[in-house]
């Protein structure tokens, strides 16, 4: 397993998935030094910290829309989506009904 210098593993929760409020608080609370470490790596490394900090919400808003996408298109049937002019299924976009804002 590759890990990063200054940078161990994630405990696992305490609370179950089930607790949402509880579940994501510890969640935060775990990543938030670990996130600070990164941050402190990246700086040392000659990165603006701003611009590591963007770059890191970037990504991370990526991973959540890919996710969001992924899970949208196995749960809506094919015949639910558009086609496109080819008549090909078009996947689900950020714009449709069914995924995201």
């Amino acid at each position: 397993m590759n890990m990063m210098p200054g940078i161990e593993t994630v405990p696992p929760p305490t609370h179950p998935a089930s607790e949402f409020l509880a579940y994501e608080m510890e969640c935060r609370s775990t990543l938030k030094p670990l996130l600070a470490r990164l941050l402190d790596m990246a700086q040392s490394a000659g990165w603006n910290r701003r611009t590591a900090a963007t770059a890191l919400m970037f990504l991370a808003a990526h991973h959540v829309s890919a996710a969001s996408r992924e899970f949208d298109e196995n749960r809506v049937p094919a015949e639910g989506r558009p086609r496109h002019d080819s008549g090909a299924i078009a996947p689900m976009s950020e714009n449709s009904e069914m995924g995201g804002c």
